[in-house]
């Protein structure tokens, strides 16, 4: 099953994938904070109100999100290319709701950034909340799991050794298309890439990630209790723009796609903001 958040006709609805359409929910316009595993699945599908997934504008994820933990340096091949070393504990940093923009909207890019990047990440969203979470126990929290890229503004992110201001730029960050929920995938070897102007860029898969999803569950409700609607995203594989030689950002008028497989995909434009 995938639950996607999307917009027909002035009013926003959360809907149920089916195929190439979306059958509503009764009564739940987005998912976030107040809709737990548990609303979702006992929420009456409106068949007769199904839709053409192409006749909506789809929304982020979790549109009101009310924590978005982001965790860098997670898979081997993206430290080797940074020449750090090998991390003993996540490394985290904030997004904000603010950031999310849908699966299919323009990445704005900023007047005041020169090294605009892309990185192709897996997200978890979570369904149960909760507060020392076990990763024994931490796939139970799971909603599901959707595709982001963790757009990042690379000469803001080094004007110091926190990374939040290169991070957590307004609606710079897409996600979605939808939620696919644990039961439909197995993500034990899922192939992720990123693919800028038709050149792939990143090419990975999950296997290869140092922290695994419940161990990144475990840790950060270790500090903060995590709640429906909050979102982990779980790092980048190499390949990242920054490290390239020649180095290579985003520009106006790039296509810029993010692929998982058995996820689903995410394209983006990239246009210039103009103020």
């Amino acid at each position: 099953m995938a639950y996607a958040n999307y917009e027909h006709n002035g009013r926003c609805y959360v809907g149920e994938v089916d195929g190439s359409h979306l059958i509503p929910l009764a009564g739940i316009t987005e998912i976030g904070p107040d809709t737990p595993t548990e609303v979702l699945e006992a929420a009456e599908r409106l068949v007769q109100d199904k839709v053409a997934a192409d006749d909506v504008k789809m929304r982020p994820v979790s549109p009101r999100a009310g924590k978005i933990i982001c965790v860098g340096l997670n898979y081997k091949s993206h430290i080797e290319e940074t020449k750090r070393d090998l991390p003993t504990y996540p490394v985290m940093f904030p997004k904000y709701a603010s950031s999310l923009i849908g699966p299919n909207d323009d990445i704005i890019l900023p007047p005041e950034g020169r090294q605009v990047d892309y990185e192709g990440e897996l997200a978890v969203v979570i369904g149960r909340g909760g507060r020392r979470i076990t990763e024994e126990n931490a796939p139970d929290h799971v909603l599901g799991y959707s595709v982001c890229n963790d757009v990042t503004v690379r000469d803001y992110q080094y004007k110091t050794h926190q990374w939040m201001q290169g991070k957590a730029w307004d609606n710079s960050t897409p996600i979605g298309p939808w939620i696919v929920t644990p039961g439909e995938v197995d993500l034990t070897a899922a192939g992720i890439s990123t693919t800028l102007n038709g050149q792939v860029v990143q090419k990975s898969d999950l296997s290869c990630l140092i922290f695994s999803i419940g161990r990144l569950i475990a840790t950060v409700s270790e500090f903060t209790t995590l709640e429906p609607g909050d979102i982990i995203l779980t790092g980048t594989p190499s390949g990242v723009g920054y490290r390239r030689d020649p180095q290579l950002f985003l520009h106006d008028g790039d296509t810029v796609t993010v692929e998982i497989e058995g996820v689903g995909s995410i394209t983006n434009k990239v246009v210039a903001e103009t103020i």
